[in-house]
């Protein structure tokens, strides 16, 4: 076993900052990202005088941070740069260790509890004590031996990145099959045989008719406003071609959408109630482990509700990323989503959902964006997105072909999901073995 303070030894070699000197700053990052430049500022606007400089090779760490990881190799483009007392750097002796596999011992689960354990004071204000971290003890091997290990880690290594690299081909696969399924499943070419042995079935102008009729009824009774006319699809907004007995449409014209509540807690009033916002709809799902509370009035909650059934869409964010709400229970909705509901129950949500995440994948949905950084699908947007629309019937027999293909590739996704895992622990595993102490 072996002192820290054996390999290491505080280097402090102080700099007094100059106005009129440039000086190169140093920032560590988190989750073992390594050491890198901070930015470069005149000594003038720099307000602490009293510094450390670091040189290339040292060993460095953060007080705060070393216990999230946040420790590293000052690499050689920050020889010379300065660092505050919040950091700490060592020179490594290498005496006691080689450079190589100090490098690697970096990486252990030893060394990172090292780093936690040396980490007191209450939970927020957590920093390293120099002189516990300098006198923990690990178990290193003998300078003869640590050669020897290195070359199994490295061997080590290059297998996890053979198995990594056939991982990334295998996700690269599967997210093609995934958009091939949709693409098949959304131009008809899953149902070719279904469309043959269903020749009468009503056809989608038949079925936009009695939308339409619907959307008329909820117009004059005052639950839908008239809005204005849809412009004619042109030849350049259809990505694809259809089947006969299909057509395009619209979004508008066979769904009624609309935008969720604005959070203003100095004008917001009435009852706190959970609501979704933008972060909590991921593609396919809603997530509820970080909801927040907004008021909202009586007459609010049936604007502003999102049911059973209904798709919640990002406006930003993420945009178009989209979701079904499956509970029973209502929940509300904030302005950065928008919420859909088809007319007359003349489209499936599943099918439009699937669409949509084809759309995003295939990258004709990014044109109906707004922004020229921060992109948004406006309402506007939205309510001229054209999608084909397949009879009634067809749409199930579609999405049930859809659910077939994708139980086999959910079991393909889980299998590789956990070849990740395995990967990930492969390397953690192996270090643990090589400084775990020796059992007597």
């Amino acid at each position: 076993m072996k002192r820290i303070g054996d390999i290491l030894t505080r280097n402090k070699t102080t700099v007094e900052v100059e106005d009129g000197t440039n000086y190169k700053q140093v920032t560590i990052r988190t989750n073992y990202k390594g050491v890198v430049l901070r930015g470069s500022r005149d000594g003038a606007t720099i307000l602490t005088k009293n510094q450390f400089a670091v040189s290339a090779g040292q060993f460095i760490l953060s007080r705060i941070d070393a216990r999230n990881g946040a420790f590293g190799i000052i690499p050689e483009e920050l020889e010379g740069a300065i660092v505050t007392n919040d950091f700490l750097a060592f020179d490594i002796n290498e005496g006691e260790v080689e450079r190589d596999f100090f490098n690697v011992f970096l990486q252990s689960p030893i060394f990172l509890e090292a780093c936690i354990k040396a980490s007191r004071g209450n939970t927020n204000r957590k920093r390293v004590e120099e002189s516990f971290f300098l006198n923990y003890q690990v178990n290193l091997p003998p300078l003869s031996e640590q050669h020897d290990l290195i070359n199994q880690i490295i061997k080590g290594r290059t297998k996890i990145a053979v198995a990594q690299g056939e991982i990334t081909l295998q996700q690269s696969l599967l997210a093609k099959l995934r958009q091939a399924i949709l693409q098949e499943a959304i131009q008809g070419k899953l149902t070719v045989d279904w469309r043959a042995a269903h020749p009468n079935v009503e056809p989608a102008s038949q079925l936009l008719q009695r939308i339409q009729a619907e959307k008329s009824r909820l117009i004059a009774v005052k639950k839908l406003r008239f809005g204005k006319p849809l412009p004619k699809i042109t030849d350049a907004e259809i990505p694809f071609e259809i089947p006969k007995g299909w057509m395009w449409c619209r979004l508008g014209a066979i769904a009624q959408h609309s935008l969720g509540k604005m959070l203003d807690h100095g004008k917001n009033k009435g009852t706190p109630k959970p609501y979704l916002r933008n972060l909590n709809v991921q593609w396919f799902r809603v997530v509820l482990s970080d909801l927040k509370e907004m008021r909202f009035e009586d007459h609010e909650v049936e604007k502003y509700s999102v049911q059973k059934g209904d798709i919640v869409i990002c406006e930003g964010g993420y945009p178009g990323q989209s979701a079904i709400w499956e509970s029973d229970e209502p929940i509300m909705f904030q302005k950065a989503l928008h919420r859909v509901r088809f007319l007359a129950n003349g489209y499936d949500p599943r099918l439009f959902v699937q669409y949509l995440k084809l759309a995003d994948e295939a990258g004709f949905l990014r044109k109906y964006f707004t922004g020229s950084g921060i992109k948004h699908f406006t309402g506007d947007a939205l309510h001229s997105f054209a999608i084909p629309l397949p009879p009634l019937a067809e749409q199930a027999a579609i999405l049930e072909r859809v659910e077939a293909l994708m139980i086999n590739y959910r079991s393909l996704e889980a299998e590789i999901e956990h070849s990740c895992i395995h990967a990930a622990h492969l390397l953690q595993a192996v270090l643990k073995e090589a400084f775990a102490p020796v059992s007597s």
